[in-house]
């Protein structure tokens, strides 16, 4: 591929390891490669088509999210995450993500580049079918679970927990909700002993797989 019309941006450290992927991935694309830090707001041309490459080892829960909230504002940004561990850390980020393609740790750098390209050539996704079966599983147990009481939480349990699995803070959930912090942590006392967990990541973990994927913060070719 030699597209002036295309890019493609690594959201990772700055470190020797990704300038060397960079280079690679330039060799083989002749096109703009750049590296972005989890934080930074991407300054994209519409008339540029973005492939996002989000490293998992650099980009925690919050910073995806953060890119998300800016693909959802483009349709010209391909949103995708390499070394994930696995097919079950692939299932868990999918719970909250819409990613357009997933690459694993072991993937080789040839594997890596032919998935990038037929990103940027249809507009399938890149997964495996086992990935691509569990997610649509998934999908069905939350349809499911849209249907019928959620552990006997009330309306404003279910709006505190939603809230939690986007990764807001208590502060924030009680700004949005327009209440005291004190009020928040009693909420979520109580969610806590109905749904049985016993810490703020397992909450989050069971929203997500419960509830379905959160709001954004702000008011298939497959591989085989």
């Amino acid at each position: 591929m030699n597209d002036t019309t295309a890019q493609i941006v690594l959201v990772t450290d700055h470190n020797p390891q990704s300038l060397l992927f960079i280079n690679y991935i330039q060799e083989q694309f002749h096109c703009p490669v750049s590296i972005a830090a989890p934080i930074d707001v991407l300054d994209a041309n519409a008339a540029t088509r973005t492939l996002v490459l989000m490293d998992a080892d650099h980009v925690d829960d919050n910073a995806m999210q953060h890119w998300q909230d800016q693909v959802a504002q483009s349709i010209e940004l391909i949103l995708t995450a390499f070394n994930l561990r696995d097919e079950e850390h692939a299932l868990e980020v999918l719970s909250f993500m819409h990613l357009r393609g997933v690459f694993y740790r072991q993937d080789s750098l040839e594997r890596i580049c032919k998935g990038i390209s037929r990103l940027f050539e249809s507009d399938e996704l890149w997964m495996s079918r086992p990935l691509m079966t569990r997610l649509i599983e998934f999908s069905r147990r939350q349809q499911l679970n849209a249907y019928r009481p959620a552990c006997g939480l009330t309306q404003r349990e279910m709006e505190i927990i939603g809230l939690l699995g986007s990764g807001a803070s208590n502060m924030e959930i009680a700004e949005r909700l327009c209440v005291s912090e004190h009020t928040v942590k009693s909420h979520l006392y109580n969610v806590f002993k109905k749904i049985r967990v016993s810490n703020r990541l397992q909450a989050v973990n069971w929203a997500r797989q419960n509830l379905g994927t959160p709001p954004p913060r702000h008011h298939t070719s497959t591989g085989s």
